[in-house]
């Protein structure tokens, strides 16, 4: 056990270094490519990347491997954490994204950006408010040691509420009577993102305890996963990197101006929520997930309308790419902050 906990530690320690190491990587792998490295970016189903979504299963598995669905029904009879998410993500979060973003780009950025490519940031901005992660939350509870079972249902609900409540919070912060919500893209996340690891991982659990016990399950089996997800994490950090290393070194000061109040935005939900969720008495293992899901985004969806709305190279499209961009580091650091904070 102390030496799980060492390799842990030895990995916070240095969590700046090795995004730092990943986001060089990526892009320097991007540059060296060049259009090479599109055969793996336009492997898509709708618009969820093939090569990506491997790397995601491997994170997600470990955790959805240790679901309990016995559990599950447990999970109402504590509904604090459910209602602490549902009013974190769908009552203040879109709307301090948009606040944020127009304090930024159309205040503190107007000597540098045209008031019309500010407003398109802030429309890709606000995108990505009003979509809440539906994925990415299993590997950070999983880092965190967040509850499994709660992790899912929290999960399921938010998916439920993202089908009836996007289209009217985009519509209405947008001021845009014509978004459609691409289904094709938010019914395949779900499926690729949450269906199928659930699966594979429900089938593992009962073959695997079956077959070699559960204390072998827990103590050996478990143990070896964990260096398979950071390890999966990583990778898709330079993957992303070297997707969008163009983009990059095209607008390294654009990037950096949307990547600021995105940052911020991340940082206040996190912290908002860790601090409601402890004036309700909520437990580590609830709270560390419930404020991930707030703080990170479902940016295979932000992307996806961006584009459709605004076209593959407008503004919205390029700040929801620096979305996907600044998701993984800034969550990473957010993992850290949690981890340091367990009680």
């Amino acid at each position: 056990m102390s030496s799980e906990s060492e390799k842990m530690g030895f990995f916070e320690r240095y969590l700046s270094l090795w995004v730092a190491f990943c986001i060089v990587g990526g892009i320097t792998l991007g540059k060296v490519l060049g259009d090479s490295i599109s055969v793996f970016s336009n492997m898509s189903i709708a618009t969820v990347n093939i090569p990506v979504a491997v790397l995601v299963w491997l994170m997600i598995f470990p955790m959805m491997v240790q679901i309990d669905f016995g559990s599950i029904k447990d999970v109402g009879k504590n509904p604090k954490g459910l209602a602490l998410t549902l009013v974190i993500n769908w009552l203040i979060k879109p709307f301090t994204m948009a606040f944020f973003a127009w304090i930024f780009f159309h205040k503190l950025y107007s000597a540098y950006l045209t008031p019309e490519l500010a407003q398109e940031y802030i429309a890709g901005a606000i995108l990505l408010g009003a979509a809440p992660c539906t994925a990415m939350v299993f590997v950070w509870s999983y880092l965190t040691k967040g509850d499994p079972e709660y992790t899912l249902v929290q999960v399921a609900i938010n998916d439920l509420v993202l089908l009836m409540a996007f289209i009217p919070i985009v519509k209405f912060l947008l001021g845009v009577s014509n978004v459609s919500i691409p289904f094709d893209t938010l019914i395949s996340s779900v499926v690729i993102f949450v269906v199928i690891p659930l699966v594979a991982g429900y089938l593992a659990n009962r073959v695997l305890i079956k077959s070699h016990g559960e204390k072998w399950f827990k103590e050996v089996f478990l143990a070896k996963l964990k260096p398979v997800s950071i390890i999966a994490l990583l990778t898709t950090l330079v993957l992303l990197f070297a997707f969008q290393g163009e983009k990059i070194l095209a607008n390294p000061l654009h990037i950096f101006l949307i990547a600021i109040p995105l940052t911020i935005q991340t940082y206040f939900i996190f912290f908002l929520a860790w601090g409601i969720g402890k004036k309700m008495n909520l437990p580590h293992c609830v709270l560390s997930p419930g404020s991930m899901i707030g703080a990170s985004n479902f940016f295979e969806l932000a992307v996806a309308v961006a584009i459709a709305l605004f076209g593959l190279n407008s503004g919205a499209a390029l700040a929801t790419v620096v979305g996907v961009l600044i998701e993984v580091p800034v969550m990473l650091s957010l993992v850290k902050i949690a981890n340091r904070w367990k009680y």
